[in-house]
């Protein structure tokens, strides 16, 4: 028999599933439900599906272990469904709509593992295909406000605000951040109590790889609880206070560095940010050009250069707070 249904807020969005997800402990409870997440089944009329039936996106040009790609991707019947295959066997399928997720799994692998995949880049693209424009980033909360960590994978936004939360400051998201524009600027809604990390920021943070637990025991991925003792969780959303490039790590004595970069630059940088642009026909791509375009006008934007000496991670974090402060002192 399935779980009875829990609801619960995420990224702005009421998701309803039949099965206990960890990550989501604690939520919100949503008032609606936007997204039904139903699992260990597809829908029923994918099971006749023809090969002509299916058209190929191109998407992560990652490789797994095996040389196979660690997502392929296909619109279905039509455009009737999303269908999401990871190499590992999970398969996540959703519908037109863009309010319902079916998910299946092998059984080498588990529910943690499932929502490894559900609760970052599925619901990222998912949203995405929604017409929320999302940033490949994470998101911390400084005084009433929330900043933006923005960079390719490997830049160091999760060290970055998990560094942010050693000192306090609450964690808004990690790895996506969804902008809902308002009549002054941009919210960003919360995500989920989590902020994952590689063993090596592990240990850099917390002087053991061992000493935060692992996201699921198929993957040496290490999460860090937001509700645990010293850390804490924004669980509602915030104005976007400024965008935060990390860029290369400096050994200079004088890093970490936080320096203006133009609107242009920004604009640039930010089009290569955001999250699944893969999946967007291009009526979305121009509506998201165009406020990406509008944000760069509005809001505070800096050039982050981080030490290359880890220890001093939180002297980034403090140079961050400082130019977040002195900037809305500066305002009118």
């Amino acid at each position: 028999m399935p779980e009875d249904p829990h609801t619960c807020l995420i990224y702005g969005l009421g998701l309803q599933t039949d099965l206990p997800i960890p990550a989501l402990a604690g939520l919100a409870q949503a008032p609606r439900v936007d997204i039904r997440l139903l699992a260990g089944f597809m829908p029923s009329d994918l099971g006749d599906l023809r090969a002509e039936e299916t058209i190929a996106i191109p998407v992560d040009p990652n490789l797994d272990d095996a040389g196979e790609p660690c997502l392929r991707a296909d619109w279905l019947r039509d455009g009737q469904y999303l269908r999401l295959s990871y190499s590992d066997g999970t398969v996540f399928v959703i519908d037109a709509a863009f309010n319902a997720i079916w998910v299946t799994w092998p059984p080498s692998s588990s529910v943690e593992d499932t929502a490894t995949y559900l609760l970052g880049p599925v619901l990222g693209y998912l949203l995405r295909l929604r017409g929320v424009t999302c940033l490949h980033a994470s998101a911390v909360a400084v005084d009433d406000r929330c900043i933006a960590l923005v960079g390719p994978s490997g830049a160091g936004k999760s060290t970055t605000a998990a560094a942010f939360a050693q000192l306090g400051f609450p964690v808004l998201s990690d790895d996506v951040v969804p902008l809902l524009p308002d009549e002054v600027g941009y919210l960003v809604p919360p995500a989920y109590p989590r902020v994952r990390l590689w063993q090596s920021a592990v240990e850099g943070l917390f002087g053991s790889p061992e000493a935060l637990p692992l996201l699921t025991p198929n993957w040496d991925k290490r999460f860090l609880d937001l509700d645990s003792a010293g850390h804490h969780f924004q669980a509602t959303p915030l104005p976007l206070a400024g965008v935060y490039f990390l860029g290369d790590l400096s050994a200079l004595p004088e890093a970490p560095i936080v320096e203006t970069i133009s609107a242009r630059d920004a604009l640039m940088t930010l089009v290569g940010d955001t999250y699944g642009t893969h999946f967007l026909d291009p009526p979305r791509r121009a509506r998201e050009f165009e406020l990406l375009g509008q944000l760069v006008k509005r809001v505070p934007l800096r050039r982050v250069q981080a030490s290359t000496d880890i220890s001093r991670i939180h002297d980034l974090c403090r140079a961050i707070v400082d130019d977040v402060r002195r900037t809305a002192a500066a305002r009118p």
